[in-house]
């Protein structure tokens, strides 16, 4: 765990090059946690766990990863080195380790003029996809996201002809989406997921939320599962309060507490993108420490249960 804190402090060398939203909310008060008391134990035997957030931009190190951080499968799409073609042959090459994602996000610039007119030949491209019935999910979708390093900023609305063909077609198969939408545009989400009851929506990072946002999404939408990856993280580059750790190591007995009262509602994730060995492992380590404070009836769902469920669902 020490390469863990290490890497973390050099991310957090980046923070300043990353913006952070405006929109920040109040911490709430402390109130009193009926989380289990558990403290991380960086020498316990990995958990076994699913990756549901891996930009696969090196196939080698990912499994090298998996192999050595207790990764058991991981939803794959792609990232800066891949496309929805080398994911799908990735996925041929390894089909008990990686289950393959189809995206047709705007921060692409292949698609993003087909965005910015709302054109259908885009959602036909990806009906075509999936109808292939090699895809088990959309995404990722990053709609809303604002700009990091490498990134251009997205705002493209929820509510668009774009978003709700997407989940019309998730409907249409049978797949779950996995959506990047920020907090600025949590009320159309909000609309989304009425409109769309019977697809199931995993929400990346869960939106960077707080607690209480976090509380209220999941309790008005029971087709919304809220995703963790990046939240694991000792330091996150792009705001402090990113992540749900209080001290780098330890998780909030108020995330704690939300996560054992709704076991069902949370999964976990590297988002992993191979940029350098350290910092992948910095990402799969800080799984494993959120895992090890989990009772064991919760650490089963979170780890591999929950994303199971949406991705081989009873049909």
């Amino acid at each position: 765990m020490r390469g863990m804190w290490a890497v973390a402090a050099m991310l957090a060398g980046f923070a300043a090059q990353a913006q952070a939203p405006d929109t920040q909310e109040p911490r709430q008060p402390r109130r009193a946690s009926t989380a289990p008391a558990v403290q991380p134990d960086p020498g316990a035997p990995n958990v076994p766990f699913i990756d549901s957030h891996v930009h696969l931009n090196d196939e080698a190190m990912q499994l090298d990863l998996m192999q050595r951080f207790g990764a058991t499968r991981a939803v794959i799409f792609w990232g800066r080195a891949s496309d929805n073609q080398t994911i799908a042959e990735a996925a041929r090459r390894h089909p008990g380790l990686f289950i393959p994602f189809a995206s047709i996000s705007p921060e692409r610039s292949l698609f993003r003029a087909a965005w910015n007119s709302d054109d259908p030949a885009l959602l036909a491209r990806l009906d075509a996809l999936l109808a292939t019935g090699v895809y088990k999910g959309i995404g990722e979708i990053s709609a809303v996201h604002f700009p990091s390093p490498g990134l251009n900023e997205t705002d493209y609305d929820p509510l668009g002809p774009m978003m709700r063909g997407i989940l019309e077609l998730a409907r249409k198969h049978r797949l779950p989406v996995l959506v990047h939408i920020e907090t600025t545009r949590m009320r159309e989400l909000s609309v989304l997921l009425d409109a769309f009851p019977n697809v199931q929506v995993i929400w990346a990072h869960g939106g960077y939320t707080p607690l209480f946002l976090a509380r209220r999404m999941l309790e008005r939408h029971p087709n919304l599962t809220y995703e963790l990856s990046a939240r694991t993280w000792p330091i996150h580059p792009r705001a402090p309060d990113y992540t749900i750790l209080r001290d780098g190591k330890r998780v909030w007995p108020e995330w704690l507490a939300l996560i054992e009262a709704k076991p069902d509602r949370f999964i976990v994730g590297t988002d992993a993108s191979h940029r350098s060995p350290a910092s992948e492992a910095m990402k799969f380590e800080s799984v494993q420490n959120l895992l090890r404070q989990l009772s064991p009836p919760t650490r089963d769902r979170v780890a591999q249960g929950n994303l199971t469920r949406l991705i081989e669902p009873q049909r």
